[in-house]
């Protein structure tokens, strides 16, 4: 379980076939500065499993359906990715809970500056757009994030936007997104519990 409270910009250093998936290494020397073999990482929103470490890296196996949901497809060495380690019981919850199960990914469609702060306009794969409520909570890269305004309801995809503090642009890798960049979206864990809970009672018990 995370926060969505990004550690530190890690990058990824190698990347090597593994079946139908990939085993990554990762160089973060804040990440495994306590890590052991079988804790979770999350790498850009992706919990991944550390199988092997080294004083300022990790390894961990990528499987396709992972490759699938997120942009961690065709990943490559060097590229920079958002790491957060497993939040501790007695920690604080900084952000939101965050599973680090992504849901899909979606596009950049517009950079918008302003005197403090940055706008991202985010497209939303039409099944998540539900999910995505003005001033609710979403994680994008593994960032959390509160949503400023959201498309209305309504067939086809939609779209969100968050407000980057200088804070997050800076210790963050959304500070160098651009348009056309993919992102990973996971969505609130409360809203997907309500979303399945309404499709049975809509669709009568089992």
């Amino acid at each position: 379980m995370f926060t969505g409270i990004v550690e530190e910009i890690g990058e990824v250093t190698a990347v090597e076939p593994s079946g139908d998936g990939v085993r990554v290494t990762v160089r973060g020397p804040k990440a495994v500065s306590d890590a052991a073999h079988g804790d979770s990482i999350s790498v850009s929103g992706v919990c991944l499993t550390v199988v092997d470490q080294g004083a300022d890296w990790f390894t961990a196996d990528v499987m396709k359906q992972t490759l699938d949901m997120s942009t961690l497809a065709g990943v490559a060495p060097g590229r920079a990715v958002n790491l957060e380690r497993a939040t501790a019981a007695h920690g604080r919850l900084g952000g939101h809970i965050v599973q680090g199960h992504i849901d899909g990914t979606g596009e950049v469609l517009d950079v918008r500056p302003g005197a403090q702060w940055q706008v991202l306009r985010i497209s939303v794969p039409a099944e998540l757009a539900p999910l995505v409520v003005d001033k609710g909570s979403i994680a994008v890269d593994g960032v959390s994030l509160t949503v400023s305004a959201a498309s209305p309801a309504g067939p086809g995809d939609g779209w969100f936007e968050v407000s980057l503090i200088p804070e997050t642009l800076a210790v963050t890798t959304l500070g160098a997104r651009v348009a056309g960049d993919r992102v990973n979206l996971e969505t609130d864990i409360l809203a997907r519990h309500v979303r399945r809970l309404l499709e049975f009672t809509e669709g009568g018990s089992r």
